[in-house]
């Protein structure tokens, strides 16, 4: 399986060949039952996901719409619901308990600003600082937070008020253990805080137990930055205030956009943010087909992938979708052969997605492997 090189793409367009039919020109990855333009060598997903055509459809059809005039605010309702629906399927909640937002760290903000005073908060090692950040901003109030290794936050994690914690790390790809959090924590009061932004699109997740789960939709999500869904227990939804209410917030928000009194949503509603509309068109594509989807045999492509390219470097099974390798000059024996990677604490990052395929691992093993 092959592809035309992005660069060439743009080229054609440049030279005046429309994008639609440029694109057309190139093989096609077909991937669970959809169709990506994604480029040959591409293991980046822990940076920005690659969307399928049908997502790019669905935006490009609704910027049609809006640079001809045709588009009003309310037609984008249904795609919001499709993807907080879907979200909610995708982590073990119902619709009436996913909220809406842009960024991970903007909704983990707003749990963190609404803990009491004194508040102690656990988190692993090298934590993703937007899961972290929110929380150590508020040591004037007492709250303390402290990193500890991953593989032991779940056994400490009784002795913490509260633990916020990514389900897949973004730096390695290394896992927490989340049934024996679930299993200690179960009658000790302790709140959990679950990022699942580098898990959810590739593993299994039923985390309907959690206090709260938070994922930005740009990654394995493949959406546009820009949309992050926070699903929340009752119990902690209780405890929140929605620092950021707004008209989009409201029981009604078509009816919420002037005046007093306050009139939010009795349910998760009361804490969204206006919706980023594209990154919900995409996310009405994207989160259905991945809810619906063979989520076992998801996890087999994605983590089989990883794992067979750690083999070829002779290293043991890590059994994550994200890898990261500890080589020097990596990165840059990756872009010679044209694989797109990234670099985190120094280490070379790959990411193994649906669209991935055994020719992405070749490549990447052909550029790293001792001639």
């Amino acid at each position: 399986m092959s592809h035309q090189p992005q660069a060439e793409t743009l080229s054609n367009i440049a030279n005046g060949v429309p994008e639609q039919a440029a694109r057309s020109l190139e093989p096609m990855r077909t991937a669970f039952g959809q169709e990506f333009d994604v480029r040959d060598g591409y293991l980046n997903t822990a940076s920005i996901g690659v969307p399928p055509r049908a997502a790019v459809e669905a935006v490009e059809a609704a910027v049609r719409a809006w640079t001809t005039g045709a588009a009003q605010p309310a037609d984008f309702d249904a795609s919001v619901h499709a993807a907080r629906a879907a979200y909610g399927r995708l982590v073990g909640f119902e619709v009436t308990d996913v909220a809406l937002g842009g960024s991970t760290s903007a909704l983990v903000a707003l749990v963190a600003a609404s803990v009491p005073d004194g508040t102690r908060v656990v988190v692993a090692r090298d934590e993703f600082t937007s899961v972290s950040f929110p929380f150590a901003v508020h040591a004037h109030r007492g709250v303390t937070v402290t990193e500890v290794p991953l593989n032991e936050l779940p056994e400490r994690a009784a002795e913490a008020d509260l633990v916020a914690v990514s389900v897949v790390q973004s730096a390695d790809g290394s896992m927490v253990d989340v049934e024996t959090l679930r299993v200690v924590t179960a009658d000790t009061g302790t709140r959990i805080v679950l990022d699942a932004t580098q898990a959810l699109g590739w593993l299994p997740l039923d985390l309907g137990w959690a206090d709260a789960v938070v994922t930005a939709g740009y990654k394995w999500l493949m959406c546009p930055r820009g949309s992050a869904w926070l699903a929340l227990s009752p119990a902690l939804r209780a405890e929140l205030t929605p620092l950021a209410a707004n008209w989009y917030a409201g029981e009604d928000p078509w009816a919420s956009i002037y005046g007093l009194p306050l009139r939010l949503a009795l349910d998760a509603r009361a804490f969204d943010a206006s919706p980023a509309w594209w990154s919900h068109v995409a996310g009405a594509v994207t989160l259905p087909w991945l809810a619906a989807a063979d989520r076992a045999a998801v996890q087999a492509h994605c983590a089989g992938l990883a794992d067979r390219f750690l083999a070829g470097l002779g290293l043991p099974p890590q059994h994550s979708a994200i890898v990261s390798i500890d080589l020097p000059d990596g990165m840059a024996r990756l872009k010679a052969a044209g694989v797109t990677a990234s670099s985190r604490n120094g280490r070379v990052r790959l990411a193994f997605h649906l669209y991935t395929d055994d020719a992405d691992v070749d490549r990447a093993l052909e550029a790293l492997t001792p001639r």
